[in-house]
């Protein structure tokens, strides 16, 4: 019999979610850089060097690789020879391990998770509870996977019943493209098959646990139907040239995760779900001795990596920008922004658009102003802000309208693509949308000097901040014509890509 402490397993989580929050693992890294050395987008590779410079930051200063440090998803795997002393139930074990993993001063993470999820989403402020698998099997120790998921790669998990002659692939190759680019290409992705609906989504989510290894399987070729789904679904997604951060390139995944489990005879339920380039999971096993040790990397796991924006980026001022200056950005121009650049995501936009409905002056004047999508992390020690990467622009679509026109805001920044209703509104007024690169949060924030609360204050990381720049790098994603470098860039590549295959 193994006598598991209550703390070891609390401190073991809490321990791992701090590491995983500032911590690639070895073979994201490797994986990412060997997809930036045959990049021939000069837009993915830009954006893959980012992600790897930003990820070396991190390690080195033990901040978080993105804004958003997920939601927690646990799964142990318990002994029956164990016994666990304590007074708490495993779960709260595990909760009691987010909780100090998310409030610890040195490196608060930020809580993104809220009760009460279609009434009053009221901030649970320590990122509890976790979604916590258990299972019981014989053997004497406790087997722990933590990942902490992102919101944006998490909304484009996919779900369908299939009929049983229906095809996987084609099924995948259809959902897709219709994922865009908010997951934060490029990355991994978790494909589950059969059980019932929730368990093909569960087998999906711990797919992706695994190690990168699609090379290997290359080497070796297929020895199941699993396999052989991994190998031709890793070929025919990269063919799509969605690209890093879906500018268009050659690679969109690293590697295609497949597990399967016996379902009934009129049933084949697939699932998708994507892991962004924030990937963030570890494992560890407590077998008595105390709590976990994690292996600290090497600072010679990270390839050095250096990103020249060149002579010829254009530097604009916000302060003094104009809307006749905008007209002159091209799509797919490299701008570093300085001056003061206002904040605001979901919250603050229904609060703004509810305001305007009502006749109501708004906190702040967004005239010829630009606003970002983010919802920072608090700041620690002598910093500004935390890490503070953009957040999905899609989920702002509704609203941009409504406050383009309304207020004369000139410029938005965010993540991803736009799309249809929110590209039309930025060319009939004349804006634009800027893209900053999804899970370089940390490099993000070095361009912050000066970080104030403007408006909206009860809204925690959603309020409206007033941000001082310094350089900070963003592409134009969508100019003030409408033209989308998101539907541009895809469409370029797939069609080199398979001129390419086909010659």
């Amino acid at each position: 019999m193994t006598v598991i402490k209550q703390e070891d397993l609390i401190q073991s989580v809490a321990d791992a979610l701090q590491y995983i929050s500032y911590y690639h693992p070895k073979d994201f890294i490797d994986a990412v850089h060997e997809a930036y050395q045959k990049e021939e987008s000069k837009a993915a590779k830009d954006a893959m060097a980012q992600i790897l410079i930003n990820s070396r930051m991190c390690a080195m200063g033990k901040r978080p690789i993105c804004q958003d440090t997920g939601i927690v998803t646990v799964f142990l795997t318990i002994g029956m020879d164990v016994k666990f002393e304590g007074d708490m139930s495993v779960e709260d074990m595990a909760n009691e391990g987010v909780r100090r993993a998310y409030t610890h001063p040195d490196n608060v993470l930020r809580a993104s998770v809220l009760a009460d999820p279609d009434g009053k989403r009221a901030n649970t402020k320590d990122n509890t509870p976790a979604v916590i698998h258990m299972k019981l099997v014989p053997g004497n120790t406790v087997d722990v996977h933590v990942a902490a998921k992102g919101g944006g790669s998490e909304a484009k998990s996919k779900f369908a019943m299939l009929n049983p002659s229906d095809s996987v692939v084609d099924w995948v190759l259809e959902q897709i493209p219709k994922m865009g680019a908010g997951w934060c290409p490029p990355g991994m992705l978790g494909i589950g098959i059969g059980g019932t609906a929730e368990k093909a989504m569960q087998i999906a989510k711990e797919a992706l646990l695994d190690p990168i290894d699609i090379h290997e399987l290359q080497a070796r070729g297929a020895s199941n139907r699993s396999e052989e789904l991994r190998l031709e679904l890793f070929e025919k997604v990269n063919k799509l040239g969605i690209g890093a951060q879906g500018l268009g390139g050659l690679t969109t995944v690293l590697d295609v995760k497949v597990a399967d489990y016996p379902t009934h005879a009129a049933n084949k339920p697939v699932a998708i779900i994507p892991n962004c380039a924030a990937t963030r999971h570890t494992h560890f096993v407590l077998d008595g001795s105390g709590p976990a040790q994690l292996e600290v990397p090497k600072l010679e796991d990270w390839p050095e990596i250096s990103w020249e924006v060149g002579d010829n980026v254009r530097r604009v001022n916000l302060d003094t920008v104009t809307p006749e200056d905008v007209k002159d950005w091209q799509p797919g121009e490299t701008i570093l922004l300085s001056g003061k650049m206002l904040t605001g995501r979901d919250a603050a936009h229904k609060r703004m658009v509810d305001m305007i409905a009502k006749g109501e002056e708004l906190p702040v004047d967004l005239k010829g102003r630009f606003i970002y999508y983010v919802g920072p992390v608090d700041p620690v020690r002598e910093e500004v802000v935390g890490p503070a990467g953009p957040t999905t622009a899609t989920r702002m679509d509704k609203f941009t309208r409504t406050v383009l026109e309304k207020t004369g805001l000139l410029g938005m920044i965010g993540k991803a693509e736009r799309g249809p209703m929110a590209i039309e509104a930025i060319k009939d007024n004349e804006a634009v949308y800027l893209m900053a690169v999804g899970g370089a949060a940390y490099l993000v924030s070095q361009a912050i000097k000066g970080a104030k609360v403007v408006g909206f204050e009860d809204l925690g990381m959603e309020a409206i901040y007033e941000f001082e720049l310094e350089d900070m790098p963003v592409t134009v994603a969508v100019d003030s014509k409408g033209e989308s470098v998101h539907q541009t860039g895809p469409q370029e590549w797939y069609q080199r890509i398979n001129a390419e295959s086909v010659g």
